[in-house]
């Protein structure tokens, strides 16, 4: 297939994928809840004539039958949930979110209509097609279990004999034009915890007759922070951050509990496990030591991101032929950002990467979750350009 032709399709549908962006932009909704999209979206397939199935309670994924014969199975997947947060920002005034307190500030939304744009090439691409193209449309990125996950333990992929998937994420990291990405891992495992120090309430005047869990809090919040510098190898990649520290209520009282609320980041299941132990060690330790007590869990989350060898080899030429070899950016090292993507790739071989998004003038360069977070709009024109030619890819047979 023609790249250029694939290219110039991208900019002849670039303003109705604006325009698909700029209607979810104003309509979005929270993980698990994307009912309104998922309608939208499946109006969208049915005006070009791509059925669609329903694997999940939202969400939806497409399904194109190529016009020639073969067993060939590409699957492209966008996220379509958006976060709990008021956005601000006057780049996005003429399309702010109608639906208070929810936002597309990580960029579902651009996902979403970066591939209905890619639908539409591939619809009218057809003929040229092997095999088969799904569309996926899933929920639930932004929320335990995910949506990834979800649709994985259906079994519906499977049974539809993927061969290779492939997935982006916009980045305010690079300009429109460029994308990133890099063989093995690229994106972190997002580890939860959760921390309840149990002392015993008091005066503040007195704090010999309590047993304070703001200071057990404190010497434990310092104390975790050693694990990544004395117990994780140095060469493996470890966060370890605290997010939220709740006590009390008034200047005079010691409270009877303290919450706290983290989160772990490694590329391995194991550092996570030991992650996981020695947390609980220090835990136990310190409120032993002090005399109280406490309650803990630990939620695994996602895998991490971990991009397949000869896919992400076969995408850096693809790339590299449609936007510039200086366009493809190859990091030399992981995000520890998560992605619940990596479920995909624990079944099926696969690469995510990163799409330019990024401008000043636009008002895009602010990060994710960010409540001004924007994406410049011409990155269109290379996300779905890349998407659809993934589609017409060799797959080699020893894969």
């Amino acid at each position: 297939m023609d790249l250029h032709t694939i290219k110039e399709k991208a900019r002849q549908y670039h303003d109705e994928m604006v325009a698909i962006r700029r209607h979810l932009h104003q309509y979005p909704e929270l993980s698990y809840e994307e009912r309104e999209t998922t309608t939208f979206i499946l109006e969208k397939l049915k005006e070009l004539d791509i059925p669609a199935d329903r694997p999940l309670d939202t969400g939806c994924v497409g399904i194109i039958e190529g016009g020639k014969s073969s067993d060939k199975v590409v699957a492209l997947r966008a996220d379509i949930d958006a976060l709990s947060i008021t956005e601000e920002g006057e780049h996005k005034s003429e399309f702010k979110s109608k639906n208070e307190g929810v936002a597309h500030c990580c960029g579902h939304d651009a996902h979403t209509a970066n591939l209905l744009g890619a639908a539409h090439i591939l619809a009218d691409l057809k003929e040229e097609i092997e095999g088969k193209v799904l569309l996926i449309f899933q929920p639930g990125e932004e929320k335990l279990p995910g949506g990834g996950r979800l649709l994985c333990e259906t079994g519906y992929l499977q049974r539809m004999g993927v061969d290779v998937i492939y997935g982006l994420h916009t980045y305010p990291g690079l300009e429109p034009g460029r994308i990133a990405l890099r063989k093995g891992p690229l994106m972190a495992r997002p580890d939860e915890f959760e921390i309840e120090v149990i002392g015993e309430g008091g005066h503040a005047a007195s704090p010999h007759e309590a047993v304070d869990p703001v200071v057990m809090s404190a010497q434990i919040i310092n104390q975790i922070q050693s694990i990544v510098s004395r117990n994780v190898n140095p060469t493996d990649a470890a966060v370890i951050t605290v997010g939220k520290l709740a006590a009390g209520s008034v200047h005079n009282v010691i409270p009877e509990k303290a919450e706290m609320l983290g989160t772990v980041r490694t590329l391995a299941q194991e550092t996570a496990d030991m992650i996981k132990d020695r947390i609980e060690g220090i835990v136990k330790g310190v409120t032993e030591a002090s005399g109280g007590s406490y309650n803990y869990s630990f939620n695994y989350g996602y895998p991490a991101v971990h991009n397949t060898g000869w896919a992400t080899d076969a995408v850096v030429e693809t790339a590299g032929e449609l936007l510039g070899a200086d366009n493809v950016v190859l990091l030399d090292k992981p995000i520890m950002a998560g992605e619940d993507f990596a479920f995909y790739q624990q079944e099926f071989p696969g690469v995510f990467f990163f799409l330019g998004t990024g401008r000043e003038e636009t008002g895009s360069t602010y990060s994710w979750h960010h409540p001004k977070y924007n994406i410049d709009e011409e990155c269109f024109t290379t996300g779905a350009a890349l998407m659809a030619s993934f589609v017409f890819q060799a797959i080699p047979s020893d894969k």
